[in-house]
């Protein structure tokens, strides 16, 4: 590979895949967004318009962040930081929250949709610890970037979902999360020519959750059952 390449992705790795998770949410939101928020038949709980203009601001937020690090502008992307924070640390509790309260307002009481909760409380649940370290590690940009990128694939699970034929397995959902994060790592492998601890350490441990969240959900735990609709009520 020619160096000229390499230096391009080694600069614009981040703000393409940027770029690349804003397609895929819009290509999964997009074609219902009309009826399920601007239109709806009825009317719809108010925290789905938080959680839509949250989760937007931080894919927005995301692609800034990497477009100003591709650009060297560090001292911009770090005030910008602190939006960033805010933002992050609504996500779970609101992702959960909308997930619980629209359970409740369409009337979704039965096992299929307190099995899949367990996705929903996995998925912010790892943007959680992710986004968190990638915080705790903001001075070490190897470690926050890699994170940042993590927690971020995470979050598309449900575009991915929209975006899948309705009768393929829902283990696709995180094949496609999985290739995000993959990305990542044929990133490095083309420009470092190893692969970063942060992936070594950490997609293995994406991995677990995943194959647990997916095991309650398929399995209809009875313990976790009993504890979703007690959530769901």
């Amino acid at each position: 590979m020619s160096g000229i390449l390499v230096a391009s992705l080694n600069r614009y790795f981040y703000i393409g895949i940027s770029l690349l998770i804003a397609a895929i949410v819009l290509g999964g939101f997009v074609p219902t967004i009309d009826v399920r928020l601007f239109h709806p038949p009825a009317p719809r709980p108010a925290i789905l318009y938080v959680h839509a203009a949250v989760f937007t601001a931080w894919v927005v937020f995301f692609i800034v962040q990497a477009a100003l690090v591709g650009r060297r502008n560090v001292k911009l992307h770090r005030t910008l930081g602190c939006w960033g924070v805010a933002l992050g640390s609504a996500i779970p509790l609101l992702g959960l929250a909308t997930a619980i309260v629209l359970d409740r307002a369409e009337g979704r009481h039965d096992d299929d949709a307190a099995a899949f909760l367990a996705v929903s409380c996995y998925d912010m649940l790892a943007f959680a610890v992710t986004f968190a370290l990638a915080i705790r590690w903001r001075k070490k940009p190897e470690l926050h970037r890699r994170l940042m990128l993590i927690a971020t694939c995470g979050l598309t699970s449900a575009a991915i979902a929209r975006l899948l034929p309705p009768d393929i397995s829902i283990v696709w959902i995180y094949v496609g999360v999985d290739l995000l994060i993959l990305l990542g790592v044929a990133r490095d492998l083309l420009v470092a020519k190893r692969v970063h601890i942060t992936y070594l350490m950490a997609f293995p441990v994406i991995l677990l959750g995943q194959a647990t969240a997916l095991q309650l959900m398929l399995s209809r735990s009875p313990a976790w059952l009993a504890l979703a609709h007690r959530l769901i009520g």
